[in-house]
């Protein structure tokens, strides 16, 4: 051998990294921005052994009875595809072999809850119709149950206007006082009406009559009203007699209450009931201005509220909810600024 032949000693070669080895000589491990396989549910294999050699398996003659029968069973009763299986525990890592087909089994999950071609497809298209029109029935029936509900209320008649108040008799197991018993005994005819109403006792009398029953009322030592507390009036204008005149006496002495009542046309007079009781003076003037009643006898009728030469009287029901016309003004100046206008016209 010469001399020429003989070669130095050589280092040794540090080892290669991963990624300067060809494919076939680098670890299963997966390099930076790619995703390892074996986290894909079923993948028992690595990205390694998915290269594996070996022939590739045998086709099927059906493809879609393979994947069916891979992916779920069909149920033979309902022709529905029932769901695959749970697993329970992790599969254990295939063969190099068997390693391509398991990994790639698991890719047709997500179809497989569909309904192969000709297997149970009516069963489950007839069934999603059906589903659909479930929710469509039911606003139609909620429409057709309120429908009739609104078209009774549409229709309903309305309420008659009251003609009045109703005056309710008074019960079976109420007497009336010994004092109104007196009353009708000593005025025959006195008396039209008796009724009760929430512990009050109401007698209906006649309007010719009014000052004379009055001074009875205020006289009679078991009656005894001494005292008129009020003196008003309702307006019901679809009746003839269509006030109705309404004092409420009290007695100090016995502690009792009566409601009197008396009804008025629209022009009828009344006699007032101030020379009986002094109190009634005041009280008769407001209903003289709120609704017009025609008071003989009284001692200063004129308006008290409304000024003197207002027109109407407010508190009638077909009285116009705008005023009277040219007397509504909202600035109380204007309205004096009109009357003083007047004055130095009747002056001049």
């Amino acid at each position: 051998m010469g001399v020429d032949d003989e070669k130095p000693p050589q280092p040794p070669t540090p080892p290669a990294a991963a990624a300067d080895k060809p494919a076939s000589q680098a670890p299963a491990e997966p390099l930076k921005g790619e995703v390892s396989r074996t986290d894909a549910p079923g993948a028992g294999a690595s990205a390694a052994q998915t290269v594996a050699s070996g022939p590739p398996a045998p086709k099927p003659a059906n493809p879609a009875a393979a994947q069916t029968a891979t992916t779920s069973e069909t149920s033979s009763a309902t022709g529905q595809p029932t769901a695959p299986a749970q697993e329970t525990a992790p599969k254990a890592s295939a063969p190099t072999g068997a390693a391509g087909p398991v990994a790639a089994a698991p890719r047709p999950a997500a179809p497989a809850a569909r309904p192969a071609p000709g297997v149970g497809a009516p069963a489950a298209a007839a069934a999603r119709p059906a589903a659909a029109a479930a929710p469509a029935a039911r606003p139609a029936g909620a429409a057709g149950a309120a429908a009739p509900a609104k078209a009774g209320v549409e229709h309903a008649p309305k309420p008659a206007a009251p003609t009045g108040p109703p005056d309710p008799p008074p019960p079976a197991d109420k007497t009336p006082p010994a004092f109104i018993a007196a009353l009708q005994e000593a005025l025959p005819g006195s008396v039209t009406h008796i009724s009760y109403w929430v512990g009050d006792w109401t007698i209906v009398v006649p309007a010719g009559r009014i000052l004379e029953i009055a001074r009875y009322l205020r006289e009679a030592p078991d009656a005894a009203f001494d005292l008129c507390s009020d003196v008003t009036a309702t307006d019901w204008p679809p009746r003839a007699q269509r006030f109705d005149m309404v004092y409420c006496l009290y007695s100090t002495r016995h502690r009792h209450r009566l409601r009197m009542k008396a009804l008025l046309g629209e022009n009828d007079p009344i006699a007032s009931v101030t020379p009986v009781w002094p109190a009634a003076n005041w009280l008769e003037r407001e209903v003289f201005d709120m609704f017009g009643v025609n008071f003989t006898g009284h001692p200063d009728r004129r308006r008290i509220l409304m000024p003197e030469d207002w027109q109407g009287y407010p508190q009638r029901k077909d009285y116009p909810l705008e005023g009277p016309g040219e007397l509504l003004m909202e600035n109380p100046l204007d309205w004096l600024k009109l009357r003083q206008a007047r004055e130095e016209a009747d002056i001049e």
